[in-house]
């Protein structure tokens, strides 16, 4: 049987990607394998979003185009990369024999079976999105679920509506069955992914939705929490805020990506808030929800930010006090308005901008942190990292933090735990932006 291994990169959008092209290739009559040098065909799921995750794709398919030399036959590139840059990729990149963009890895198996010379499959944006069955590749007890494609906000910085092509919704059946069949083999927290998840539905039923598809998938029974990603400011609504916060399944945690707080950056970014508008958002929503997480992304260095804007921006870091923060410098891309802005700025002032306000917010997660002694939480058992025989310790996460982005609960027991499990936990000390508890 012909082995296949995968490589996923990017963002968990294309870990979704991924999953549907394994569930094919199995369904297809291929073996999986994670050794690449087991693997007769290898694939590397790229992502092309900034300089830096190209670059990290471009290092990918390098590494496992050493594998060639092995008993690698084939290897193939797919997603946002050809998508976006299907001359350049097929003329430079000879070491690969196939490459598939983002609106075709349903062909994934039919692709590998015709390859038969160097050819690539790169079809436009449609209203199409993909779906369809997984292999879920996180822990058994949580899953992403993926309820749009696509982007319309045409942010000036941003590739994304130029490779992912319009926004465009599942419909809330098709989410709430695969929602179904995620809880019954096993998950208990599901992740809501978008581009933009705040405008789930619009496109498809003329009104959002999300709260409608909220309620339908707290129906599921042995589904614990549901976690929202990606909710922009100007479209969360007293009616989302009321469903977090009396909806006890809906984990009291919200991603909002800002990219940055003052008036004339937020313009020339094509974002749609002002300072003024988010500072009374995140106040009601800790009004309404007083224990919420609010997780959010800047980018340093934008063109045009002099020195006012980014005291402006420290000020807000500092005084917002959020639970997680992502810094990213501010990347010039090709193709879009941004990058045709005059005022760049030199790439070691980005840097020393994302340093120093990388400085403050680990300030406010140590005063958040200082903060959580004591207090007694849910937490799901996520990984063991050591036991002894009499002690065991484990990665844990409460409601309040995200798999993989943000910190997690180092907690010591007397008992051995399963993955998955829920514990209560004793926040008892912290270590930077990870907290230690003991179960209780």
């Amino acid at each position: 049987m012909t082995k296949v291994g995968l490589v996923s990169l990017g963002c968990d959008k294309n870990r979704v990607d991924s999953e549907i092209m394994l569930y094919n290739l199995q369904k297809g009559g291929f073996e999986i394998t994670g050794d690449p040098s087991d693997a007769d065909i290898i694939i590397v799921n790229t992502c092309a979003f900034i300089e830096s995750a190209r670059k990290e794709s471009i290092d990918a398919i390098f590494e496992m185009a050493r594998y060639k030399y092995g008993k690698c036959k084939k290897l193939i590139m797919t997603g946002c990369m050809p998508q976006k840059f299907i001359d350049e990729m097929f003329d430079e990149f000879t070491e690969v024999d196939g490459f598939l963009g983002t609106n075709d890895y349903k062909d994934i198996v039919s692709f590998i079976n015709g390859l038969d010379k160097r050819c690539y499959k790169v079809s436009p944006n449609t209203t199409r999105m993909e779906e369809g069955e997984r292999i879920v590749t996180t822990s058994k007890h949580y899953a992403y679920l993926r309820v749009s494609d696509g982007c319309d906000n045409h942010c000036t910085y941003c590739l994304i509506p130029s490779i992912r092509g319009k926004y465009r919704s599942r419909t809330i059946e098709n989410i709430v069955a695969e929602a179904k069949k995620l809880v019954e083999n096993g998950a208990k927290e599901l992740i809501l992914i978008a581009q933009d998840l705040t405008k789930y539905g619009f496109d498809l039923y003329g009104e959002i939705k999300l709260v409608e598809l909220l309620k339908q998938l707290s129906l599921i029974d042995n589904l614990k929490w549901i976690r929202l990603l990606y909710c922009y400011p100007e479209l969360i609504d007293d009616k989302l805020i009321d469903e977090i916060a009396n909806n006890p399944k809906i984990a009291k945690y919200m991603d909002i990506p800002l990219q940055h707080s003052e008036d004339k950056i937020l313009k020339l970014m094509g974002r749609r808030s002002t300072r003024k508008q988010v500072e009374e958002l995140f106040d009601k929503l800790r009004k309404k929800i007083p224990d919420i997480a609010i997780r959010t992304t800047f980018i340093l260095g934008f063109p045009n930010e002099d020195e006012n804007d980014f005291e402006g921006l420290k000020d807000f870091v500092s005084s917002q006090k959020m639970s997680n923060v992502g810094f990213f410098a501010y990347s010039q891309e090709e193709g879009t308005a941004a990058a045709r802005m005059k005022g760049q700025i030199d790439s070691q002032v980005k840097q020393d901008r994302l340093e120093e306000l990388a400085e403050i917010q680990y300030d406010v997660v140590e005063s958040n942190n200082l903060s959580q002694i004591d207090n007694i939480m849910s937490v799901i058992v996520d990984d063991i990292v050591s036991n002894d025989g009499e002690k065991w310790v484990y990665v844990c996460r409460s409601q309040y933090n995200a798999p993989d982005i943000d910190g997690c609960i180092f907690v010591e027991s007397q008992e051995e735990i399963s993955m998955g499990d829920f514990i209560n936990v004793k926040i008892t000390g912290f270590n930077g932006y990870d907290l230690k508890g003991e179960r209780v």
